[in-house]
């Protein structure tokens, strides 16, 4: 059962950014709801050199045809000069929950 939603993950370096972020996709209504999760730990390599940040997690539900609305947004708001997005397809569940995620991102008008 393949759905239309997608699961948006970014990574924001502080707590001001990531409200800010997950306030303007939900107010958009570009995502339905976005999970913060603090206490992050990224290594990763960056411009020759191993990095270590401590970030927050961003977990945004979302639609495909939400997705290119989500992804401007991170982009234009998150501090990071190359910020984190990746999107996963949602394969199941509850079908109610699906279809909130979708009434919430849907055009109106």
């Amino acid at each position: 059962m393949a759905t239309n939603c997608l699961l948006v993950i970014s990574t924001c370096p502080d707590e001001s950014s990531a409200q800010s972020i997950a306030t303007a996709l939900v107010e958009g209504g570009h995502a339905a709801c976005v999970n913060i999760v603090p206490g992050l730990t990224s290594v990763y390599r960056w411009q020759g050199r191993v990095e270590r940040d401590s970030e927050l997690l961003l977990l945004a539900k979302t639609t495909a045809e939400a997705y290119p609305r989500v992804q401007e947004t991170l982009c234009r708001l998150n501090p990071n000069e190359l910020p984190e997005i990746i999107a996963l397809p949602v394969e199941r569940g509850l079908t109610d929950y699906l279809n909130w995620v979708s009434h919430q991102t849907a055009r109106k008008g």
